[in-house]
Protein backbone atom coordinates (compact mmCIF):
# COMPACT_ATOMS: atom_id res chain seq x y z
CA UNK A 1 0.00 0.00 0.00
CA UNK A 2 2.95 2.27 0.78
CA UNK A 3 4.49 2.08 -2.87
CA UNK A 4 1.01 2.92 -3.91
CA UNK A 5 0.07 6.06 -1.96
CA UNK A 6 3.05 7.56 -0.37
CA UNK A 7 4.56 10.94 -2.40
CA UNK A 8 7.36 10.81 -0.47
CA UNK A 9 9.54 7.18 -1.38
CA UNK A 10 12.57 8.22 -3.65
CA UNK A 11 14.55 5.38 -2.07
CA UNK A 12 13.54 1.11 -2.68
CA UNK A 13 15.68 -1.36 -1.00
CA UNK A 14 14.46 -5.05 -2.16
CA UNK A 15 15.67 -8.64 -1.08
CA UNK A 16 14.44 -12.01 -1.16
CA UNK A 17 12.42 -11.68 2.07
CA UNK A 18 10.64 -8.51 0.60
CA UNK A 19 10.40 -9.22 -2.88
CA UNK A 20 7.27 -10.69 -4.24
CA UNK A 21 4.56 -9.90 -7.19
CA UNK A 22 2.80 -7.73 -5.21
CA UNK A 23 5.86 -5.03 -4.80
CA UNK A 24 6.34 -5.17 -8.27
CA UNK A 25 3.00 -4.62 -9.27
CA UNK A 26 2.38 -1.48 -7.34
CA UNK A 27 6.35 -0.01 -8.37
CA UNK A 28 4.75 -0.36 -12.15
CA UNK A 29 2.44 2.17 -11.07
CA UNK A 30 4.40 3.91 -8.50
CA UNK A 31 5.74 7.40 -9.37
CA UNK A 32 7.61 8.66 -6.80
CA UNK A 33 10.35 6.06 -6.30
CA UNK A 34 13.84 7.29 -8.03
CA UNK A 35 16.62 4.79 -6.75
CA UNK A 36 15.75 0.78 -6.71
CA UNK A 37 18.58 -1.39 -4.80
CA UNK A 38 17.52 -5.51 -6.00
CA UNK A 39 20.00 -7.80 -3.54
CA UNK A 40 19.31 -11.86 -3.89
CA UNK A 41 21.35 -13.90 -2.24
CA UNK A 42 23.00 -17.12 -4.33
CA UNK A 43 20.75 -19.21 -2.12
CA UNK A 44 17.25 -18.43 -4.22
CA UNK A 45 16.34 -20.95 -6.98
CA UNK A 46 16.25 -19.71 -10.19
CA UNK A 47 12.66 -19.73 -10.95
CA UNK A 48 12.26 -16.93 -7.68
CA UNK A 49 15.11 -15.17 -9.23
CA UNK A 50 13.70 -15.01 -12.92
CA UNK A 51 10.47 -14.03 -11.76
CA UNK A 52 12.06 -11.05 -10.09
CA UNK A 53 14.03 -10.07 -13.39
CA UNK A 54 10.83 -10.32 -15.27
CA UNK A 55 8.99 -8.09 -13.05
CA UNK A 56 11.61 -5.69 -12.97
CA UNK A 57 12.14 -5.44 -16.69
CA UNK A 58 8.48 -4.86 -16.87
CA UNK A 59 8.69 -1.85 -14.44
CA UNK A 60 11.78 -0.32 -16.61
CA UNK A 61 9.72 -1.26 -19.86
CA UNK A 62 6.77 1.85 -18.70
CA UNK A 63 8.47 3.72 -15.82
CA UNK A 64 9.86 7.06 -16.26
CA UNK A 65 10.81 8.01 -12.89
CA UNK A 66 13.69 5.49 -11.75
CA UNK A 67 16.45 6.81 -12.04
CA UNK A 68 18.93 4.76 -10.26
CA UNK A 69 19.05 1.15 -10.38
CA UNK A 70 21.29 -1.13 -8.29
CA UNK A 71 21.71 -5.35 -9.15
CA UNK A 72 23.66 -6.67 -6.28
CA UNK A 73 25.33 -9.62 -6.59
CA UNK A 74 22.23 -10.97 -8.27
CA UNK A 75 24.07 -13.73 -10.82
CA UNK A 76 21.82 -12.73 -13.62
CA UNK A 77 23.61 -14.99 -16.20
CA UNK A 78 22.69 -14.69 -20.36
CA UNK A 79 18.96 -14.55 -19.58
CA UNK A 80 19.16 -12.16 -16.79
CA UNK A 81 21.39 -9.75 -18.89
CA UNK A 82 19.02 -9.87 -22.38
CA UNK A 83 15.97 -9.58 -19.87
CA UNK A 84 17.30 -6.90 -18.72
CA UNK A 85 18.50 -5.35 -21.79
CA UNK A 86 15.13 -5.53 -23.87
CA UNK A 87 13.33 -3.16 -20.69
CA UNK A 88 16.13 -0.85 -21.30
CA UNK A 89 16.10 0.10 -25.33
CA UNK A 90 11.95 1.23 -24.26
CA UNK A 91 13.58 3.09 -21.18
CA UNK A 92 14.43 6.93 -21.11
CA UNK A 93 14.77 7.77 -17.78
CA UNK A 94 17.79 5.20 -16.33
CA UNK A 95 20.82 7.21 -16.18
CA UNK A 96 22.80 4.81 -13.69
CA UNK A 97 23.29 1.01 -13.82
CA UNK A 98 25.31 -1.42 -11.57
CA UNK A 99 25.68 -4.76 -12.07
CA UNK A 100 28.85 -5.54 -10.37
CA UNK A 101 30.12 -8.53 -8.99
CA UNK A 102 27.29 -10.72 -11.14
CA UNK A 103 29.44 -13.44 -13.22
CA UNK A 104 28.68 -11.73 -16.59
CA UNK A 105 30.87 -12.72 -18.90
CA UNK A 106 32.00 -12.30 -22.29
CA UNK A 107 29.03 -12.50 -24.02
CA UNK A 108 26.71 -10.86 -21.62
CA UNK A 109 29.45 -7.88 -22.41
CA UNK A 110 28.83 -7.82 -25.85
CA UNK A 111 25.05 -7.38 -25.11
CA UNK A 112 25.95 -4.39 -23.23
CA UNK A 113 28.08 -2.82 -25.27
CA UNK A 114 25.91 -3.33 -28.40
CA UNK A 115 22.73 -1.34 -26.15
CA UNK A 116 25.67 1.08 -25.35
CA UNK A 117 25.78 1.87 -29.27
CA UNK A 118 21.99 3.20 -28.90
CA UNK A 119 21.53 4.41 -25.40
CA UNK A 120 21.75 8.09 -25.27
CA UNK A 121 20.73 7.90 -21.57
CA UNK A 122 22.24 5.94 -19.48
CA UNK A 123 25.63 7.84 -17.53
CA UNK A 124 26.52 5.71 -15.11
CA UNK A 125 27.82 2.07 -15.64
CA UNK A 126 29.28 -0.15 -13.05
CA UNK A 127 30.64 -3.38 -14.34
CA UNK A 128 33.30 -4.25 -11.36
CA UNK A 129 34.26 -7.39 -10.90
CA UNK A 130 32.62 -9.98 -13.38
CA UNK A 131 34.49 -11.84 -16.02
CA UNK A 132 33.66 -9.76 -18.86
CA UNK A 133 37.16 -10.83 -20.62
CA UNK A 134 39.32 -9.78 -23.61
CA UNK A 135 35.73 -9.99 -26.12
CA UNK A 136 34.07 -8.19 -23.99
CA UNK A 137 35.97 -5.41 -23.02
CA UNK A 138 36.68 -5.18 -26.92
CA UNK A 139 33.30 -4.94 -27.52
CA UNK A 140 32.56 -2.53 -24.85
CA UNK A 141 35.62 -0.16 -26.39
CA UNK A 142 33.92 -0.57 -29.71
CA UNK A 143 30.96 0.94 -27.88
CA UNK A 144 32.40 4.30 -26.07
CA UNK A 145 33.31 5.13 -29.77
CA UNK A 146 30.04 5.58 -30.85
CA UNK A 147 28.41 5.96 -27.13
CA UNK A 148 27.73 9.98 -26.97
CA UNK A 149 26.03 9.31 -22.96
CA UNK A 150 28.27 7.71 -20.48
CA UNK A 151 30.05 9.74 -18.39
CA UNK A 152 31.77 7.53 -15.76
CA UNK A 153 32.19 3.52 -16.50
CA UNK A 154 33.64 1.08 -13.66
CA UNK A 155 35.20 -2.32 -15.42
CA UNK A 156 37.79 -3.23 -13.19
CA UNK A 157 38.59 -6.48 -11.87
CA UNK A 158 37.49 -8.01 -15.58
CA UNK A 159 40.04 -10.26 -16.36
CA UNK A 160 41.07 -7.99 -19.44
CA UNK A 161 44.40 -8.42 -21.32
CA UNK A 162 46.54 -6.67 -23.71
CA UNK A 163 44.13 -6.69 -26.14
CA UNK A 164 41.10 -5.50 -24.88
CA UNK A 165 43.57 -2.14 -23.12
CA UNK A 166 44.75 -1.60 -26.30
CA UNK A 167 41.54 -1.16 -27.45
CA UNK A 168 40.03 0.66 -24.55
CA UNK A 169 43.01 3.42 -25.49
CA UNK A 170 41.95 3.99 -28.47
CA UNK A 171 38.63 4.14 -27.63
CA UNK A 172 39.49 7.00 -25.41
CA UNK A 173 40.92 8.67 -28.27
CA UNK A 174 38.07 8.92 -30.02
CA UNK A 175 34.74 9.51 -26.96
CA UNK A 176 34.54 12.73 -25.74
CA UNK A 177 31.94 12.02 -23.42
CA UNK A 178 33.57 9.80 -20.36
CA UNK A 179 34.90 11.81 -17.52
CA UNK A 180 35.65 9.12 -14.93
CA UNK A 181 37.34 5.44 -15.81
CA UNK A 182 37.95 2.48 -13.67
CA UNK A 183 40.40 -0.17 -15.29
CA UNK A 184 41.83 -1.61 -11.87
CA UNK A 185 43.40 -4.77 -11.03
CA UNK A 186 43.43 -5.80 -14.81
CA UNK A 187 46.36 -7.45 -16.15
CA UNK A 188 46.96 -4.73 -19.01
CA UNK A 189 51.02 -4.40 -19.29
CA UNK A 190 53.11 -2.17 -19.97
CA UNK A 191 52.12 -1.43 -23.16
CA UNK A 192 49.10 -0.95 -22.53
CA UNK A 193 50.36 1.68 -20.04
CA UNK A 194 52.05 3.55 -23.02
CA UNK A 195 49.10 3.55 -25.26
CA UNK A 196 46.95 4.93 -22.60
CA UNK A 197 49.87 7.69 -21.91
CA UNK A 198 49.44 8.04 -25.56
CA UNK A 199 45.34 8.20 -24.87
CA UNK A 200 45.63 10.97 -22.51
CA UNK A 201 48.04 13.05 -24.57
CA UNK A 202 44.68 13.48 -26.94
CA UNK A 203 41.77 12.91 -24.58
CA UNK A 204 40.28 16.39 -23.63
CA UNK A 205 37.62 14.94 -21.19
CA UNK A 206 38.59 12.56 -18.64
CA UNK A 207 39.36 13.83 -15.42
CA UNK A 208 39.18 10.75 -13.41
CA UNK A 209 41.46 7.23 -14.17
CA UNK A 210 41.92 4.32 -11.81
CA UNK A 211 45.15 2.02 -13.11
CA UNK A 212 45.38 0.15 -9.33
CA UNK A 213 46.89 -3.15 -9.74
CA UNK A 214 47.06 -3.13 -14.11
CA UNK A 215 50.76 -4.49 -13.92
CA UNK A 216 52.39 -1.20 -15.88
CA UNK A 217 55.70 -1.68 -15.59
CA UNK A 218 58.28 0.34 -15.72
CA UNK A 219 57.85 1.69 -19.26
CA UNK A 220 54.05 2.41 -19.21
CA UNK A 221 54.78 4.00 -15.89
CA UNK A 222 57.44 6.48 -17.49
CA UNK A 223 54.51 7.07 -20.52
CA UNK A 224 52.43 8.29 -18.34
CA UNK A 225 54.25 10.58 -15.87
CA UNK A 226 55.53 12.14 -19.60
CA UNK A 227 51.84 12.11 -21.00
CA UNK A 228 50.68 13.77 -17.37
CA UNK A 229 53.11 16.84 -18.85
CA UNK A 230 50.68 17.21 -21.82
CA UNK A 231 47.56 16.19 -20.53
CA UNK A 232 45.30 19.39 -19.05
CA UNK A 233 42.28 17.88 -18.09
CA UNK A 234 42.85 14.47 -15.92
CA UNK A 235 42.61 16.07 -12.26
CA UNK A 236 42.95 12.64 -10.53
CA UNK A 237 45.19 9.18 -11.26
CA UNK A 238 45.53 6.15 -9.31
CA UNK A 239 48.51 3.91 -10.23
CA UNK A 240 48.82 2.13 -6.86
CA UNK A 241 50.28 -1.59 -6.34
CA UNK A 242 51.90 -1.19 -9.88
CA UNK A 243 55.53 -1.84 -8.03
CA UNK A 244 56.70 0.88 -10.54
CA UNK A 245 60.08 2.08 -8.89
CA UNK A 246 63.01 4.71 -8.41
CA UNK A 247 62.86 5.99 -12.18
CA UNK A 248 58.93 6.00 -13.03
CA UNK A 249 58.96 7.98 -9.12
CA UNK A 250 61.37 10.16 -10.87
CA UNK A 251 59.63 10.60 -13.93
CA UNK A 252 56.36 11.71 -11.55
CA UNK A 253 58.34 14.28 -9.88
CA UNK A 254 59.39 15.69 -12.70
CA UNK A 255 55.56 15.37 -13.99
CA UNK A 256 54.26 17.55 -10.84
CA UNK A 257 56.80 20.03 -11.38
CA UNK A 258 55.22 21.40 -14.71
CA UNK A 259 51.67 19.92 -14.31
CA UNK A 260 48.65 22.18 -12.86
CA UNK A 261 46.02 19.89 -13.08
CA UNK A 262 46.24 17.06 -11.04
CA UNK A 263 44.46 17.91 -7.79
CA UNK A 264 45.25 13.63 -6.43
CA UNK A 265 47.62 11.20 -7.12
CA UNK A 266 47.71 7.97 -5.52
CA UNK A 267 51.14 6.06 -5.25
CA UNK A 268 50.77 3.60 -3.15
CA UNK A 269 53.01 0.25 -2.89
CA UNK A 270 55.04 1.42 -5.52
CA UNK A 271 58.68 0.85 -4.54
CA UNK A 272 59.87 3.98 -4.82
CA UNK A 273 62.66 4.12 -1.86
CA UNK A 274 64.18 7.17 -0.13
CA UNK A 275 65.52 8.48 -3.74
CA UNK A 276 62.61 8.48 -5.18
CA UNK A 277 60.35 10.13 -2.00
CA UNK A 278 63.29 12.52 -2.05
CA UNK A 279 62.60 13.47 -5.47
CA UNK A 280 59.07 13.78 -5.36
CA UNK A 281 59.67 16.46 -2.36
CA UNK A 282 61.32 18.51 -3.91
CA UNK A 283 59.07 18.36 -6.61
CA UNK A 284 56.50 19.24 -3.99
CA UNK A 285 57.96 22.83 -3.42
CA UNK A 286 57.03 23.78 -6.40
CA UNK A 287 54.07 21.96 -6.95
CA UNK A 288 50.86 24.25 -5.71
CA UNK A 289 47.93 22.15 -7.39
CA UNK A 290 48.30 18.64 -5.88
CA UNK A 291 45.61 18.04 -2.97
CA UNK A 292 45.80 14.27 -1.79
CA UNK A 293 49.38 12.05 -2.34
CA UNK A 294 49.44 8.38 -0.91
CA UNK A 295 52.46 7.34 -0.91
CA UNK A 296 52.05 4.84 1.76
CA UNK A 297 54.06 1.32 1.57
CA UNK A 298 57.13 2.57 -0.54
CA UNK A 299 59.92 2.32 2.02
CA UNK A 300 60.44 6.02 1.49
CA UNK A 301 62.09 5.78 5.59
CA UNK A 302 61.42 10.17 6.12
CA UNK A 303 58.44 12.29 6.28
CA UNK A 304 58.02 14.32 3.46
CA UNK A 305 56.82 18.14 3.89
CA UNK A 306 55.19 20.36 1.18
CA UNK A 307 54.87 24.00 1.04
CA UNK A 308 51.54 23.77 -0.07
CA UNK A 309 49.18 24.07 3.09
CA UNK A 310 46.18 21.99 1.48
CA UNK A 311 47.64 18.97 0.71
CA UNK A 312 47.45 15.59 2.30
CA UNK A 313 50.19 13.60 2.41
CA UNK A 314 49.45 10.28 3.36
CA UNK A 315 52.87 7.70 4.55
Amino acid sequence: MLLRTSKNLKHLYLNEIFCNQAIFENLYVNTTVASLDLHLTHKINDDFKFKAIDGLAKILSKNSTLTSLNLITIKLGTEGVKTLLESLYKNTALNSLNIDVNWIGAEEGKMIAEFLCKNKALKYLNLYSNNLGSEGGKALANALCKNAALTVLDIGYNKFGSEAGKALADALCKNTTLKDLNLCENDLGSEVGKALAEALCKNITLTSLNLAGTNLGTKGGKALAKALCKNTTLTSLDISFNYLGLEVGKALADTLCKNTTLTSLNLDSNNLGPKGGKALANALYKNTTLTSLNLRYNNIKFKIKSNNQSIEILQ
